[in-house]
């Protein structure tokens, strides 16, 4: 008996111990860091100025190290990209965005996170912007409120991809280098733009949203929110992985479900809607920074049976495409959302960029 309980207390902390060790590795990286900056009348292209727009923002490592700014996708924030997958992948000792010797600046975009966003408390009166308002935007946070000059790289996924297309060439001296991620720098369209319609009319067309001033929210965008999801991103053959039978994909759907988004509605319908204008096709010429676009061949939003990938690419000096194969370890649209496919290629493609002057 005592042998048995000496061996069962060896083996919990044994337990303890390994458990330990997994978190330590899975944030080998500086502890993050947040604030927020202040961005006062700020000119949508709208033309409406809000004398205050709140930008909120995360830091990992310290201003010292040369700065890297990665803008995340629709409907999250710069903390979401703090995940294993990602952060855990580049930003620890020895890999490729080593927190150690860069400045990584993770901002939350206009409508999302901590930013000043519809839900604050003008609903629908508050700005509709784009997402060259939301570049505009984490320009002036990180050049007026973190004092930035130059970034040594910037690095965006899905609609943070889309945006780092529009940061190459509105401010093409800015960067070292660029990579955007799942997304394309050719007009918002397709099947891409059809199913954005179809979850924002969601949105407006739900009685309960009663133009923005609704006093619960409205339940239809959820349901909306998840057949958008299993739509445009997962991958096929991951979903086969995961749901081989009726049974398998009627629990991952209520998972789905159950896991919902808490979203606020108009925040949700100003996220999707800010992309409806979004074409980074006319800047491509103005691109002087060495630039890696890394997509999925998986890719529901951006499939490259297109050619548009390609076509758009050779308008690029320096440009190049980094096509991750798709397997049942993908996650097609998400599968960016996973450095471990591209971490070694962002490593050598950085080693071959020069750094540009002040």
């Amino acid at each position: 008996m005592k042998l048995a309980a000496v061996c069962a207390r060896v083996a919990s902390a044994l337990v303890l111990m390994l458990a330990a060790a997994t978190a330590a590795l899975a944030q080998a990286y500086p502890t993050p860091k947040e604030g927020s900056f202040i961005a006062r009348d700020f000119k949508f292209h709208t033309g409406e100025v809000m004398p205050e727009l709140k930008l909120h923002y995360r830091t990992v490592g310290e201003p010292t190290g040369e700065p890297v700014i990665v803008l995340h996708g629709t409907g999250g924030s710069g903390g979401a990209m703090l995940n294993a997958n990602f952060a855990g992948e580049l930003f620890g000792p020895g890999q490729a965005l080593d927190a150690t010797k860069y400045f990584i600046v993770l901002p939350d975009g206009i409508g999302h996170g901590k930013s000043s966003k519809p839900s604050d408390g003008l609903r629908a009166k508050f700005p509709r912007y784009n997402y060259n308002d939301m570049v505009a935007a984490q320009h002036r946070l990180v050049t007026e409120g973190l004092g930035l000059k130059r970034a040594r790289l910037i690095i965006g996924n899905s609609m943070g991809g889309m945006q780092a297309w529009l940061w190459a060439s509105a401010y093409p001296d800015f960067a070292d280098a660029l990579v955007p991620m799942a997304a394309q720098p050719t007009e918002m369209s397709s099947r891409n733009w059809m199913m954005r319609r179809m979850i924002i009319d969601a949105v407006r067309n739900d009685p309960a949203w009663k133009g923005g001033d609704y006093t619960e929210q409205p339940q239809v965008f959820r349901i909306a929110n998840v057949f958008f999801g299993i739509s445009t991103i997962g991958g096929t053959l991951a979903y086969q992985k995961q749901a081989p039978t009726r049974e398998a994909a009627d629990k991952l759907l209520e998972q789905r479900y159950a896991a919902a988004t808490k979203m606020d509605a108009n925040d949700f319908l100003y996220a999707w809607d800010s992309s409806r204008d979004y074409n980074a096709a006319p800047g491509l010429e103005r691109i002087t920074a060495p630039l890696l676009a890394i997509n999925a061949a998986d890719d529901e939003r951006n499939p490259p049976e297109t050619g548009l990938m390609e076509d758009a690419l050779k308008r690029v000096k320096g440009g190049k495409l980094l096509l991750i194969p798709a397997s049942d370890e993908t996650r097609g649209h998400a599968a960016t959302g996973m450095a471990k496919f591209y971490k070694r290629e962002l490593a050598e493609f950085l080693a071959t960029v020069p750094k540009r002057g002040m």
